[in-house]
């Protein structure tokens, strides 16, 4: 499997939203990292197989949250690139890769 590397916004965000749902519901927040978890290992075994987008970028659903993953594959490394909340603003990520 490829090396998966997060952008430190996207770490961030990670945090943020952990911490939201532990607030908000007891072990939704447990819940939420692990579909994060669930959704970088679906793309790091298939970098490819996820919806093409802006900046040679992917995203994959994160399963039971309104999120996806994006992330840009190479043959080096899976680098997410956000965690990206469906109510947010399409491509707000953009600014953070080349």
């Amino acid at each position: 499997m490829i090396k998966v590397r997060f952008l430190p916004a996207a770490e961030i965000e990670l945090l943020k939203e952990v911490a939201y749902y532990s607030k908000a519901r007891a072990g939704t927040g447990s819940r939420f990292q692990a579909a994060i978890q669930a959704a970088v290992s679906r793309a790091a075994a298939h970098p490819l197989g996820g919806a093409p987008s802006f900046k040679e970028t992917r995203s994959a659903l994160v399963k039971g949250f309104p999120f996806s993953i994006v992330y840009r594959p190479s043959a080096q490394e899976l680098l997410v690139v956000a965690i990206a909340p469906h109510r947010k603003r399409p491509q707000y990520w953009a600014s953070r890769i080349d």
